[in-house]
């Protein structure tokens, strides 16, 4: 038994996992995430922000003590969307050695697809083909397989960018001007995605990330967020449309005050449950499956691969 850390730095949120790998098994020690919206602006600016960069930097210097409590033997740190995007990735990538010992890698979206399905459907109880949709602060991946990725493909559709692009100065709630821009660049992104991944050709719809599960705790009327309860829920697609619509005809203080809300997820919610929205009418799933188990397994799994 090893005894591992994954991080992974999104463009909303950086996150860990410790966990023991003992052959086929990865036993959680440790789960945490911190809001710290790496990804501020980069949409606009191509940079990241110094502030941006100390919240990211305070968070994974907790993370880093609770490494040292918990004896870690190999860390692997992995770096999305926001940090591919940034001029100044080079001030990110000489901050997280200086904590963690090691260098982040900075994934593609195609190695950041397959680090996602494998997390995502290695105890999946859905009927394959998968296909899986990380709907991340700067960009959404889709992978499409079996047994392993068999086509995959990352499009810069977000729920931060896609905020700050359109949402950010509509209004309260946001106009519905502001909602089609959103939903233009939404279905222009699956366009591409349809090029790619042939999603007609998946059984189970899978969805990761923090939107998801936030959609889906609402549809399931939780009093509080609950992983065991969201873990491998099946959220009809009626739901989601539901949902969604009442997320982005919320005020600010409305969407507050749901009870499965992160405070970090306030201001982007309503792009995120679009874009779930959206993929579900354009492949036409009756259901999407959610996993609280994403890339941050994924990137456990391959530190012993």
């Amino acid at each position: 038994m090893t005894r591992v850390a994954a991080v992974d730095c999104g463009t909303n949120s950086v996150r860990l996992l410790v966990a023991d790998v003992d052959g086929d098994r990865l036993t959680d020690v440790e789960r945490r995430m911190e809001i710290v919206r790496l990804g501020q602006d980069v949409d606009r600016t191509g940079r990241l922000a110094p502030e941006a960069l100390e919240r990211t930097f305070t968070a994974m210097r907790g993370y880093r003590k609770l490494l040292d409590q918990h004896g870690v033997t190999a860390t692997r740190v992995v770096a999305t969307s926001a940090t591919r995007d940034a001029a100044n990735r080079a001030d990110f990538v000489a901050g997280v050695r200086e904590i963690f010992g090691v260098d982040p890698e900075v994934v593609t979206g195609d190695e950041e697809a397959q680090l996602s399905f494998t997390g995502a459907t290695k105890t999946l109880p859905g009927t394959p083909p998968f296909l899986v949709v990380d709907i991340g602060g700067g960009s959404t991946e889709f992978v499409l397989g079996s047994a392993g990725a068999e086509a995959a493909i990352s499009v810069d559709i977000g729920c931060v960018r896609l905020t700050e692009r359109h949402l950010r100065d509509s209004g309260d709630p946001p106009a519905r001007e502001a909602v089609e821009a959103v939903i233009a660049d939404i279905e222009a992104a699956l366009d591409r995605v349809h090029e790619v991944v042939p999603g007609e050709r998946a059984r189970t719809l899978v969805g990761l990330a923090g939107s998801v599960t936030t959609v889906a705790g609402i549809a399931l009327g939780l009093p509080e967020y609950d992983p065991a309860r969201i873990h491998h829920s099946r959220i009809p697609a009626a739901q989601v449309h539901e949902v969604t619509r009442r997320l982005l005809t919320m005020t600010h203080d409305e969407r507050a005050a749901v009870p499965v809300m992160h405070p970090g997820r306030v201001d982007v919610i309503g792009a995120g449950a679009l874009i779930l929205d959206r993929i579900v009418r354009r492949f036409g799933f009756a259901e999407v499956m959610v996993s609280e188990h994403d890339i941050l397994d994924g990137i456990a799994w391959s530190i012993l691969s």
